[in-house]
């Protein structure tokens, strides 16, 4: 991967890392709520602890946004390089775009490093990338976190299938794109350690279908 040191390259990492660093869930709870959703619920500053601790008419626009943030990095910055679309160059590049845009959510610079984990943000990252594997782990994801009533399940269990859905049920044959699975599904995981902890500990809080505004 070493076009990805390339000048314009570069600037496209510290770009999609600012742009992934806009702490949506932080600012709208304290411009619009007049709280900081890091000190409630599960204290994470992600659109789930949103949904709980304000509800939908924050919720929502904290998802949109957090997708967005990895959708938009990866289709729009990896233009600044001259890279077929398609081909394992565009697609490393487009790689490390977007993980740069997910440390940014999960290490914002504006917030003193402390923000969300990722998933909605690595979601958007998907869409760009891989979308048929992300539709599929997208409604793997709805099923889980129906029947359970656990969003991190939901995630977790996504992210366990992300890559046996690209490789066997969509055929990838790509390398990049392989590894771009893999790599995901670890850091989904990874992010969730707690979570997976206090859900073998049946510690972890569900969060029900009928979300209501609380605020």
């Amino acid at each position: 991967m070493k076009e990805v040191f390339e000048f314009n390259n570069i600037l496209a990492i510290i770009l999609a890392y600012l742009i992934g660093s806009i702490p949506s869930a932080i600012w709208v709870s304290k411009w619009f709520f007049g709280i900081d959703v890091r000190d409630y619920g599960s204290k994470n500053a992600g659109a789930t602890n949103t949904f709980r601790v304000i509800g939908k008419k924050a919720g929502f626009p904290v998802l949109f946004f957090d997708i967005l943030k990895g959708w938009a990095s990866v289709t729009f910055l990896s233009m600044l390089s001259s890279y077929e679309l398609g081909s394992n160059q565009h697609i490393n590049l487009q790689l490390a775009v977007g993980l740069a845009a997910v440390f940014g959510h999960v290490y914002p610079i504006y917030e003193r490093f402390k923000g969300g984990k990722g998933v909605a943000t690595l979601l958007g990252i998907v869409l760009a990338i891989n979308f048929p594997a992300a539709g599929v782990s997208f409604i793997l994801f709805l099923l889980t976190y129906i029947i359970s009533q656990y969003v991190s399940l939901g995630a977790i269990t996504a992210a366990f299938f992300f890559p046996f859905i690209t490789v066997y049920v969509f055929k990838a044959t790509s390398p990049t794109l392989i590894y771009f699975s893999v790599v995901i599904s670890f850091l989904v995981i990874f992010t969730h350690r707690k979570n997976i902890e206090r859900l073998l500990k049946k510690k972890e809080n569900k969060m029900p279908l009928n979300i209501r505004n609380k605020r």
